[in-house]
């Protein structure tokens, strides 16, 4: 078993769990109370002249272990709010990234941009949560996924006025996103069965993708130069979150990224 299906057995089990402490029925009935719009301010954010920043809060991964010992993450939110993120990656995965439901709630009741929620979508509750706790997307990864259930889950997100990032690593996996109507792509650039990264991997699949779709270069990126080369690919936003989170000042590390230091 890879770290990919070990994550997806623990985050069904999780949601099993859940479901004892309120019941789908339930879930459901507290979103429908939520007022839902359907102008997908996620996909409006994305969709900039400039390359666009989804800027990561994450305490830990399996590969780095702890990365931010210290993380008040509300201020980190509004950091980045302030140094011009079109949206922000909240991890809600307990086991591996030490995420919680918690941060994405108090995130989204103190910033004004959109959250995808970054967890292991492998349950229809998991969307319903999200709509709940605040957050504009979420994640769907093509390697969990087969072609049904992502459908599913795609129009099941889109129902709720939620944006699908929808995660791809391989060209097969390209063509499962789009043949299932995906209207954001991300390509990680790390493959999550072994954790290598190739940043290049976003610029080699880009053409793989229509122009009209979002396409989103996730993982690895740490430097201008990463940037310029992703930009020149026509790669529409990039997802950061490590590079970002070791930075002390989160601000300036986002400009030297973005290119606006002397």
């Amino acid at each position: 078993m890879n770290i990919l299906q070990e994550i997806a057995e623990r985050t069904k089990e999780r949601v099993e769990v859940q479901k004892k402490a309120l019941p789908l029925d339930k879930l459901m009935e507290c979103v429908c109370a939520v007022h839902t719009t359907y102008d997908f301010p996620f996909e409006q954010a994305l969709r900039s002249e400039e390359m666009a920043f989804i800027c990561e809060i994450k305490r830990a991964s399996p590969s780095k272990g702890i990365i931010a010992a210290e993380f008040p993450y509300v201020e980190i939110a509004k950091d980045y709010e302030t140094a011009g993120a079109a949206a922000i990656s909240v991890l809600t995965e307990p086991y591996y990234f030490k995420g919680a439901d918690r941060y994405l709630r108090e995130i989204a009741d103190t910033v004004s941009i959109p959250l995808l929620r970054k967890d292991f979508t492998v349950d229809p509750y998991m969307i319903y949560e999200a709509k709940l706790l605040g957050a504009s997307a979420v994640l769907l990864i093509c390697a969990m996924l087969d072609k049904e259930t992502l459908t599913q889950y795609l129009a099941l997100a889109h129902s709720l006025g939620l944006s699908a990032l929808v995660e791809a690593h391989t060209e097969a996996e390209v063509d499962m996103a789009l043949t299932t109507g995906a209207r954001v792509i991300g390509v990680n650039n790390r493959d999550l069965k072994t954790f290598a990264v190739d940043v290049t991997l976003s610029s080699r699949l880009r053409n793989t993708v229509p122009p009209d779709i979002i396409f989103v270069s996730e993982s690895g990126i740490q430097t201008a130069e990463d940037l310029g080369g992703l930009h020149k690919n026509g790669v529409d936003a990039v997802l950061v979150g490590e590079t970002l989170m070791r930075a002390s000042d989160k601000k300036a590390a986002l400009a030297e990224l973005r290119g606006d230091t002397p």
